[in-house]
């Protein structure tokens, strides 16, 4: 996944145009303002004529989606179900039934991830695993039929050392393979991991979805903590 979020659209648009086809984006209203200008390179999103008719598309540019990974909160469920093809960032029974009414009523069924929180960190988003909200949301998920669980993901912590990196992707793959064994109706084959300065590790701890941003665009200007 290229993460996109504080770049221009025609920055997507380039890496389009050389064969990226999936997108992480942080935040609902920075990406509102870059979709139109992308709409011809996606597939069909949910309604409000995000995607003129007579827009160009690269010649070499295949559909490509665009996934919210930044930490969502419920009262922009809507907006989010509109604009993206995929919330990789569920971390609450209350946002999940959101987003599945959101996607009802948008006559789609929404692809989403649950975001799992393994680092110490305060300002590091999440679901706690040992959590009676976890269990919840995990109980509730087969019954919102206009959600696609597809698996994990999470973050691990910044500026420690690489055997505590490893861990927590470690951590991940593991909580995966105990909720797969206890749910069996939910599909977790998603594991996304790993960024720009960590992804080898998360590959080799079993990450399926890797998350790099400035070693694929350069560095961008810090607009707070994020993903990428």
């Amino acid at each position: 996944m290229a993460v996109s979020k504080t770049y221009p659209a025609a920055i997507l648009a380039e890496a389009a145009a050389l064969g990226l086809t999936l997108f992480g984006e942080n935040r609902v209203q920075e990406f509102a303002a870059k979709a139109p200008e992308i709409a011809a390179l996606r597939q069909g999103a949910c309604a409000e004529g995000n995607q003129p008719e007579a827009a160009p598309v690269h010649p070499f540019a295949g559909p490509i989606r665009v996934h919210l990974i930044g930490h969502l909160q419920s009262n922009k469920a809507v907006r989010a179900v509109e604009l993206f093809d995929a919330v990789d960032s569920v971390d609450s029974v209350r946002l999940a039934e959101r987003l599945n009414d959101a996607a009802g009523k948008c006559a789609k069924r929404l692809p989403v991830l649950i975001e799992v929180k393994l680092s110490p960190e305060e300002t590091k988003a999440g679901l706690d695993p040992k959590s009676a909200e976890a269990a919840q949301l995990l109980e509730r998920l087969p019954d919102l039929v206009h959600l696609d669980l597809r698996g994990l993901m999470t973050i691990a912590p910044f500026g420690v050392p690489e055997a505590e990196t490893r861990a927590c992707f470690r951590s991940l793959r593991e909580w995966r393979d105990r909720w797969a064994a206890a749910y069996p109706r939910l599909t977790l084959g998603v594991l996304s991991m790993g960024m720009s300065g960590d992804f080898q590790l998360a590959i080799e701890e079993g990450a399926t979805r890797i998350r790099v941003g400035t070693a694929l665009f350069g560095a961008r200007q810090p607009i707070g903590a994020g993903q990428g």
